[in-house]
């Protein structure tokens, strides 16, 4: 006899969920993120969270912004309170354009969408590109949200490795020959090319047009997202793949890392033809991005020195990058490397062999640290080896003490390792869908 809620599934085996066998095939695919089932133990306050990629918003002028919010909904509210347009607000992405600007981007505002967060933009842009069965390239190890959504629309991934300089050409040309030659479509490269989440690494300039032309080649479009490119710690600012090809190349950006991640406001920018299915995709999925927000957004690009603020934050951020370095050279054992970013939020850390971070993890939260394991940045089950380290969010001191925690209990697995051997067993992950722990 079945319980309330309990059905019997095709095997005739009791399921906790009555709907199992209504599921379309591609929600197989969402799986949870690495860290989301030990988030409420890692957002204690006594747990040092080096897993999220959340921004600092200390340095904001949070009284201002309080003050110009009021003006809005009291001055504004007939229009900041109804629905708008898909599109995206006209002043809004006119001030876009000018942000990309500094990295040399000259869109016009009638090619941009705007979106709830580049994650929304990523979606659409796969929406309308990718059939089941399709290939997406992207950097291996990628962002994990990113992996969730190819997953979402039946993608198959394909990961080009990276090395200290970023993407490398070779290994592009390779997974696109390889495609080729198993008579598989390759739809798109997705890339972080700026401090790219969770490696750390960018691109090199020079790399740049040569990751353009292979891909032009190949006919294979490039999306470049790209939320962390006015945050380099030494203030250079790359030049954006966009504007190096304005026709193979759509943008995604956001103001979640140079602003404000919970008013949710990103943007695409596509060729003409490709703007229009864009903005019919919005309408189906949101209707409109929220207007209130993008009037925030635009009031604070309008009245604030948002330079400035972006250079606090890259003060900010560069203080704790070189607290979390610092750090690792002190404290971790022989045998651990990691990358040393020049700007964004993550440094990518690979442990010694045999070591497996994810079975690792629940031995951090005990030991109140926190980190993010490298296999859910792969869509094949790769990274076990390997931990996302985010220095965005704590203060130097926290972060020196969660590397100092972290290491105790890396050399206590290394000793086990020595006296018992590796584990026999590894469960192998995949995409997931993103939190907030993960962005």
């Amino acid at each position: 006899m079945t319980t309330p809620g309990q059905q019997p599934d095709r095997a005739g085996s009791r399921s906790l969920d009555p709907h199992l066998d209504r599921y379309a095939a591609r929600a197989a695919g969402m799986t949870a993120s690495e860290v989301r089932a030990l988030f409420a133990v890692a957002s204690r306050p006594e747990v040092v969270s080096l897993a999220g990629g959340m921004p600092n918003l200390a340095a904001l002028p949070l009284e201002s912004l309080s003050d110009q919010i009021a003006q809005i909904v009291a001055q504004e509210g007939l229009v900041a309170l109804q629905y708008g347009s898909a599109h995206g607000l006209p002043q809004l992405r006119e001030q876009i354009c000018e942000v990309m600007a500094l990295e040399g981007v000259s869109g016009h505002p009638d090619d941009l969408v705007v979106t709830v967060g580049s994650q929304m933009a990523l979606d659409l842009v796969t929406r309308i590109f990718c059939d089941p069965g399709d290939v997406v390239l992207a950097e291996g190890p990628s962002y994990v949200g990113a992996l969730g959504t190819f997953a979402s629309y039946q993608c198959q991934v394909r990961h080009v490795v990276m090395d200290e300089h970023g993407l490398v050409p070779e290994a592009l040309r390779a997974a696109l020959d390889a495609a080729k030659q198993a008579g598989q479509r390759v739809k798109f490269l997705y890339t972080i090319p700026n401090f790219n989440n969770p490696a750390g690494v960018t691109m090199a300039v020079a790399r740049r047009s040569e990751v353009l032309d292979i891909c032009a080649s190949h006919g294979v479009l490039v999306i470049e997202d790209n939320p962390y490119g006015l945050l380099g710690f030494d203030g250079q600012v790359y030049p954006a793949l966009r504007s190096m090809d304005r026709d193979n190349v759509i943008y995604l950006g956001s103001f979640s890392k140079t602003f404000a991640s919970g008013l949710r406001v990103g943007w695409a920018l596509a060729p003409h033809a490709v703007r229009e299915k864009l903005v019919l995709a919005a309408e189906s999925a949101a209707l409109c991005a929220p207007t209130l927000n993008q009037l925030v957004v635009s009031r604070y690009l309008a009245t604030h020195d948002w330079k400035g603020q972006i250079k606090s934050f890259q003060t900010m951020y560069r203080e704790r990058r070189d607290a979390l370095l610092t750090g690792l050279e002190q404290h971790m054992p022989a045998g651990c490397t990691w990358t040393k970013p020049e700007g964004g939020f993550f440094v990518w850390m690979t442990v010694p062999e045999g070591v497996d971070t994810k079975a690792m993890q629940p031995r951090a939260v005990t030991a109140r640290v926190a980190y993010v394991p490298g296999t859910g940045f792969y869509a094949d089950g790769f990274g076990s080896r390997q931990m996302r380290l985010s220095f965005c969010y704590p203060p130097p001191e926290r972060i020196s003490e969660g590397v100092r925690r972290l290491a105790v209990v890396l050399a206590q697995e290394i000793d086990l390792l020595n006296t018992f051997g590796p584990t026999t067993s590894r469960t192998l992950s995949g995409p997931q869908t993103p939190s907030p722990d993960t962005a």
